[in-house]
């Protein structure tokens, strides 16, 4: 899907992936964080977009809203699959949020200085 975008906002979406990517397992980011980390006018709902249409390959389970809630579940082949990913790599999660969501969270503006 997001091959088909162009100008500005493929670019963002291959930055928002290229982000994504570097994401160590078992941590979690934010849309918000991304955006930030990216420098960029448009919002964490863009990054949101982005993730929706992330290309194999792409740790979209690894991105969570800013509490930690797993919004972005909903565009998993299944509504278990997110929760299912992150716990796969040690994270627990209860009632679709990340279990000590601080503990998990990699800031791309701290992590990649």
């Amino acid at each position: 899907m997001a091959s088909k975008k162009k100008g500005k906002e493929s670019d963002f979406y291959t930055d928002v992936y290229s982000v994504v990517k570097l994401i160590p397992r078992g941590r979690v980011t934010s849309y918000g964080a991304i955006a930030q980390y990216l420098g960029s006018g448009l919002s964490a709902r863009m990054v949101g977009w982005a993730m929706h249409g992330a290309p194999t390959g792409v740790p979209a389970h690894r991105v969570v809203n800013r509490i930690g809630m797993l919004t972005g579940k909903i565009h998993f082949s299944t509504p278990t699959q997110m929760q299912q990913l992150l716990e796969k790599e040690g994270i627990e999660v209860k009632n679709d949020k990340v279990v000590k969501f601080n503990q998990h969270f990699w800031d791309p503006t701290q992590e990649l200085l």
